[in-house]
């Protein structure tokens, strides 16, 4: 290759072009092999619970060669911060995939689904080490594996950026590599420390290869906290809360947010800010081809009208774009956090019983469809977060064009005069219709219903008095409200349209009317995976599960150990039939009643039974 075309040069036209050594494409295809063999020695050296048939045969594969967990999306609370770096440093392969920014070869248009889930796949092969070795029990294997493989992937992403640092043909962005990739590179960086932690830790444990052997549970210690904080009496006085705790965010010390959840909302945030900055800079590269168009005949248009409306309109829809990127991201950022407040939220509502905030009987979800709902929900909530920012940003910006074009441009020229005659009627109907709703609110109320029953009610009660006149205003009302409905209707629309657009990217609410739930799948999909958590992490149910698992091996322990003071005594077996009877006597001595409840039984003669003994 000529090391000149490595060098990063701008043609007469401005456009940066480059030529790198190394092709990101062609080496995500060259980092299957690595990642195939990590995945190799990690299965290795993992334990299996289970043998298989073959396993006799093969001495050395006997109790290897297990499943290796990349990432427990289902009761992690440990590493959460390492493993959303992980899932952030793979944020710049998922916007591969959402922007279909991969060569694809000449396929009908059918195939294309099958070419598109053969790159997924292979987008997750080559992000299986990242997750692979930061989970398995083999710590210092894991962390060198793992750090070579990130430093690897480090190095070539680093080498890309520097040479190519505006892209490899880029008409958009100066520095266009840098601005998008960045976030990644900092996970990636963030990744290698953590790497460089475990093999300190481990080598300050041991001098050789160390085996997790410890016992592990399934009990978080948070979750001991939350029930023992359920088994205390609640203090007379809640304790004082702040500003913030008590306004902004409830701060609970019992309770923490999975893995999954703090994951799926790093990776979030850094692909809105992809997307975000994708969307920027095609803007800015519209923006320059349409002014350069205009400033080519400038000299001889500028005294045409419509040049000078065009001017006029570029101006006004950049303010306009930057207006609706500020409020936009803004809300899909508050969004973000808002959504973790809710999981919170929903989580405690359904230890405490309540359900019916979340489904109806027309709404439940089935089992499978949870299952289901847990291994999509991450995914999703990505695509709706950005589909919901494009989405509410375009609705932002059409409305602020509207009101530019409608009211504040003609405000501007001082076109107050056409201004009041075009919208003058509209405005004193619209101020009309708001009167007269509040009358009929205010007649309602004073003459329409009766006097309240006690002082202290807030409201009068729904029975009607003046029925006569309520007749009448009620058959003159009906041939205005005709006229008003059509006005009330379109207003329902434009509502509707608007919370829709403003809704889109949350998950955690429908944005189907009450009864149609079932339609909106991603709510079905919040539903299903809260209650796969609810099932799987509640905290009373684990501590119950416990204390069986440490009753059932310490009656295993008992069960195997003999102390040698014994080996030799003599124990008499008391068989588990005459224990059994021994039990039911002692209940019924004690509670004579039970005896009316039971199977009646032919005694051989007539039993009374002595008065209550105390043992």
């Amino acid at each position: 290759m000529d090391y000149a075309d490595m060098d990063t040069g701008e043609d007469s036209d401005g456009n940066f072009s480059c030529n790198s050594i190394i092709d990101m494409e062609h080496y995500l295809h060259y980092s299957l092999a690595p990642a195939v063999i990590i995945i190799l020695v990690l299965s290795y050296l993992e334990r299996r619970l289970r043998s298989w048939s073959f396993s006799g045969k093969l001495d050395n594969l006997y109790g290897c060669c297990g499943v290796v967990i990349p990432f427990d999306f289902v009761s992690m609370f440990s590493h959460r911060w390492s493993f959303g770096f992980a899932f952030g440093a793979t944020a710049d392969k998922l916007m591969f995939l959402f922007t279909e920014d991969f060569p694809t070869p000449v396929m009908p248009k059918w195939a294309k689904v099958f070419w598109v889930m053969l790159i997924a796949i292979e987008v997750g092969f080559s992000s299986y080490p990242f997750f692979a070795c930061l989970s398995t029990n083999y710590q210092k294997t894991g962390a060198i594996l793992g750090f070579l493989y990130t430093l690897s992937w480090l190095i070539v992403m680093l080498i890309d950026v520097v040479q190519c640092p505006h892209g490899d043909i880029s008409i958009l962005q100066e520095y266009e590599t840098v601005i998008l990739f960045w976030p990644s590179l900092l996970c990636q960086f963030f990744l290698l420390g953590r790497f460089l932690q475990i093999i300190v830790k481990s080598l300050n444990i041991c001098g050789g290869q160390a085996v997790l052997c410890e016992e592990t549970t399934f009990l978080e210690s948070h979750q001991i906290q939350h029930v023992q904080q359920l088994m205390k009496k609640p203090p007379p006085q809640p304790p004082e809360k702040s500003w913030i705790r008590q306004k902004l965010y409830k701060w609970d010390p019992y309770f923490r947010f999975p893995s999954r959840m703090i994951s799926t909302s790093v990776v979030v945030l850094i692909c809105l800010y992809m997307i975000i900055m994708y969307e920027i800079i095609l803007y800015k590269h519209l923006l320059r081809m349409t002014e350069s168009l205009l400033l080519e005949d400038s000299a001889a248009a500028l005294n045409i009208s419509w040049f000078r409306d065009v001017q006029e309109f570029i101006k006004v829809s950049r303010g306009a774009w930057v207006a609706a990127t500020i409020t936009s991201t803004l809300t899909c950022v508050t969004y973000v956090f808002h959504i973790l407040a809710c999981y919170r939220k929903h989580i405690r509502w359904l230890r405490l019983g309540k359900k019916q905030f979340l489904m109806s009987d027309i709404t439940r979800v089935s089992h499978s469809l949870s299952v289901v709902a847990l291994a999509r929900y991450s995914s999703w909530q990505i695509a709706y977060t950005i589909w919901g920012y494009v989405i509410m940003h375009l609705v932002q910006w059409v409305a602020i064009m509207v009101l530019m074009y409608v009211v504040l441009l003609p405000m501007i020229h001082g076109q107050w005069m056409e201004l009041i005659d075009k919208w003058g009627t509209v405005i004193l109907t619209f101020v009309l219709v708001m009167l007269i709703k509040r009358l009929q609110l205010l007649m309602a109320g004073r003459f329409f219903l009766q006097s309240s029953i006690s002082p202290g009610d807030k409201q009068r009660p729904l029975a009607l008095d003046n029925r006569k006149t309520f007749q009448n205003f009620t058959y003159f009302l009906f041939f205005y409200t005709v006229v008003v409905g059509l006005f009330s209707c379109m207003m329902r629309l434009l509502r509707s349209v608007a919370l829709g657009a403003w809704l889109i990217g949350r998950i955690d609410r429908p944005v189907m009317p009450k009864g149609y739930e079932t339609c909106d799948m991603g709510f079905k999909t919040w539903v299903g995976m809260l209650l796969i958590d609810h099932y799987h992490t509640n905290p009373s149910l684990l501590y119950f599960c416990h204390i069986l698992l440490t009753k059932k091996r310490e009656e295993l322990q008992r069960a195997t150990y003999v102390p040698r003071n014994e080996l030799t005594r003599i124990d008499f077996r008391v068989s588990a039939r005459a224990r059994t009877r021994w039990l039911l006597l002692y209940t019924l001595l004690n509670n004579p009643s039970l005896m009316k409840l039971r199977k009646p039984k032919s005694w051989p003669q007539s039993v009374n039974f002595p008065v209550k003994i105390s043992v």
